[in-house]
Order: structure tokens, then C-alpha cells, then sequence
């Protein structure tokens, strides 16, 4: 099983990347501690300390306003589903800092990330915790330092489901060209992304451990795309899960600016006090929209949340957006896109045409999803699939 490396490593990248927008002092030492295992007490917690006297970068997200910065990886000597976090920093009024939290869990993927306040509690116990502090208007904001303190308190509700959570949204495309994601991203034409309410599925630029498949409500195309921005309309509204972090009277699947706008919840704003002028729960880069379901306007899909699920999964191997086919051949239909890095869940696998690709030559196709194929040799495989009982 492939485990996420300790300090940041270089891979290629499909699209052109803006530089991470904080640089923390000391990060080469950084790395090399959060490496080492951090001792229990007597009492079962790990404690460690990040420091840094870094400032942030002013060309921070031109869409949310926010500043982004990855405070590495860290093993504990013992298992862990809670975890405290503690800033010393200087915030001034109008700014806000807040440290996300999350846990590997047992299949190898990530848990979502959750916010600490000032503790976040993990869907399952891990040895292997990572946090990120996240800055909002980040203007003159100086963090010194952030502590942990992990223990074990026995109390995790794991959130996933064999099929995943899956809901029908409004979808709007999302456009912006030349401008910056929450994560980082500089968006170019023809993209392949998408933006949730919510940065608790918020991948890194350039990775999909946070990946959606998008469907036409008929379902005869899909795309597995990476959640590289926050919105539309809110910032808080996981809406995918139960409990959901913000307006928990609304149903599970419900985004608040779909409530706001058909029946007017909250007054028909949204959580900044602005008027929703549609009931969009997901945004589509120009790709996604375009090319990967071709619609030709918004209109509601279909998303499953890919992290919320279990069961076998692998990355998407190739470097540029892969066609899915509707049978293990090349020659299939066309019913979608895979982009490069996406993490799918993978319901089975079946012989087909022999292909070559990034993991190597093989005849074996993995089945995404009922009539949607994608190559073995262009995924990166993390769990072993079962046999298909039958092709579609």
C-alpha cells in the first residue's frame, strides 16, 4: 500500500502552479521532525510543537481570500482520534486563522479534514495526522507557532459508506481563467476541477485525495475531478455529511443555497449576508463542464463524494484528463472523463483490450461505475479489486 511521504515531493504537474501562498521558515527541518514518532506520556498523549516566524504571501486566493499553508505530516507513537490545537499568532481585527486536522485512515486514504476548535476529532484512530493552517484576509498576520496534542479518546464516528454519500445539485460553471483557487491552483481554459462549500474536501494543488464523480442526471457521463476550490456561495456548508458543519435543521444533501433560494432559508442569503441568485451546490471548471459532461448550461448532476466511500480505489496515473469508456475497450463509447491524479473508487475489474500506460501493459480494465471504464495500466492501484460477475 502506497503511504503519503512525510515532506512534500516534486511530481509533474498538468497545469501551470502558483507557488504555495506561505512559506514557512525552517521547512527542510520541519520535514525532518515530523518524520520521527512523537513519544506518548504517561498518559497516552503525543504533544509537538510547529514553529515558524513566517508571514503570509500577499497573492493570496483572488477567489476565497484565503492563505493556505501545509504544517506536514507527523506519527504518533500511539494511535490517535483526537487531536488539540493551540496558535500563538497575532490576528488582526477582520482576519481570522483557523488549523485543520487529518487522519490516514486503514485503507490508505485520507480522512476529510476538520477544523480544530480547538479540538478536532478523527473518524478513526491513526498513527499519521497532518494539519494546515488555513488564513482568511490574511493581511499583517503573524503565526509564531502551533501546538498539538493527540490522544486517543475512543469516541470516532466514521462517516463513509460502501457506495459513498450521493446527491443531486445544482451545478454552475465556474469560469474565472487566471485566477487563484482556494488551494493555490491558477485556473487555466478548459480545466478540469470543481469547488465545494466547504474546504473540508479541499485537495492539494496538483492531487485529488478529494475527489467527486460529476454525472448527467441521465448518467452517460460522468467526471472524476479534484476539489481544488471553496464555494459556490458558502465556506462552511458541508452539506454531503450528517452531521454537516454548519445549519444542521437542513437535510443531509440539501446545500444551504439551494434552500436559500428555492424556499428562502436564512432570508435567502447565504452565509455572508448576500442574496443567492441560484441554488448552485457545485461549481465545474470549463473542462468539467464542457468537455467532461458537455452540458451546454447549469443544470442539476448527480455527485458522489469519492473520500466518503470505501471499499477498492486507485489515482488516476496519466498526466492529462482520460477518457472513460462504457466497455474494457478503446473503442468503447466515450461516457467521460478521469482526470489525472483523481482518486476513484473502483466497483470491479474485467478483462478487455490490452493497453499500455503508466503502470504498464495489461488487459485488465477497472469498472468506475455501472458502463464507465478506465484502463488498469493508467491507474496507480491502492486496493485490490474483486472480479466482475458481469461486464455492465
Amino acid at each position: 500500500m502506497r503511504r503519503p511521504q512525510h515532506c512534500p515531493q516534486r511530481r509533474p504537474q498538468r497545469r501551470p502552479q502558483r507557488r504555495p501562498q506561505w512559506i514557512l521558515a525552517g521547512l527542510s527541518a520541519l520535514c525532518l521532525t515530523t518524520a520521527l514518532a512523537t513519544p506518548a506520556g504517561a498518559d497516552g498523549t503525543s504533544n509537538w510543537t510547529v514553529s515558524t516566524s513566517a508571514t503570509p504571501r500577499s497573492d493570496v486566493s483572488s477567489l476565497s481570500r484565503t492563505s493556505i499553508a501545509d504544517l506536514g505530516t507527523h506519527t504518533l507513537a500511539v494511535p490517535a482520534d483526537t487531536v488539540r490545537a493551540r496558535l500563538d499568532a497575532t490576528i488582526p481585527a477582520g482576519s481570522s486563522a483557523a488549523v485543520d486536522i487529518r487522519g490516514l485512515r486503514a485503507d490508505g486514504t485520507w480522512s476529510e479534514w476538520a477544523e480544530a476548535r480547538p479540538t478536532a476529532v478523527l473518524p478513526e484512530s491513526t498513527r499519521s495526522v497532518q494539519a494546515r493552517l488555513v488564513l482568511t484576509d490574511p493581511a499583517d498576520v503573524v503565526v509564531r507557532s502551533v501546538t498539538f496534542s493527540a490522544s486517543n479518546v475512543g469516541e470516532p464516528r466514521d462517516l463513509t459508506s460502501p457506495d459513498g454519500a450521493t446527491f443531486t445539485v445544482f451545478a454552475t460553471r465556474e469560469g474565472l481563467v487566471g485566477k487563484t483557487t482556494a488551494n493555490g491552483h491558477v485556473i487555466t481554459a478548459r480545466d478540469h476541477f470543481v469547488a465545494l462549500p466547504s474546504r473540508r474536501g479541499l485537495s492539494t494543488a496538483g492531487d485529488g485525495e478529494y475527489t467527486v464523480r460529476i454525472c448527467t442526471t441521465s448518467g452517460d457521463r460522468c467526471e472524476w475531478a479534484p476539489v481544488w476550490d471553496v464555494g459556490p456561495w458558502n465556506t462552511k456548508d458541508d452539506y454531503w455529511n450528517d452531521p454537516r458543519q454548519s445549519w444542521p435543521d437542513l437535510p443531509q444533501g440539501l446545500p444551504e443555497a439551494q434552500a436559500a433560494y428555492t424556499s428562502g432559508y436564512h432570508g435567502g442569503k447565504d452565509q455572508s449576508g448576500r442574496k443567492v441568485a441560484n441554488p448552485a451546490g457545485i461549481d465545474l471548471a470549463d473542462g468539467a463542464f464542457r468537455d467532461g459532461l458537455q452540458l451546454t448550461g447549469n443544470a442539476y448532476v448527480t455527485v458522489t463524494y469519492q473520500w466518503s466511500g470505501s471499499g477498492p480505489w486507485g489515482t488516476v496515473a496519466a498526466p492529462a484528463p482520460l477518457t472513460v469508456r462504457s466497455g474494457p475497450d478503446d473503442s468503447a463509447r466515450d461516457s467521460g472523463i478521469a482526470v489525472g491524479q483523481a482518486q476513484v473508487r473502483i466497483e470491479c475489474q474485467t478483462d478487455g483490450e490490452r493497453v499500455d500506460g503508466p503502470s504498464g501493459t495489461s488487459d485488465v480494465w477497472y469498472r468506475l461505475a455501472a458502463g464507465k471504464y478506465l484502463a488498469s495500466a493508467d491507474v496507480r492501484l491502492e486496493t485490490a479489486a474483486r472480479e466482475c460477475s458481469s461486464q455492465f
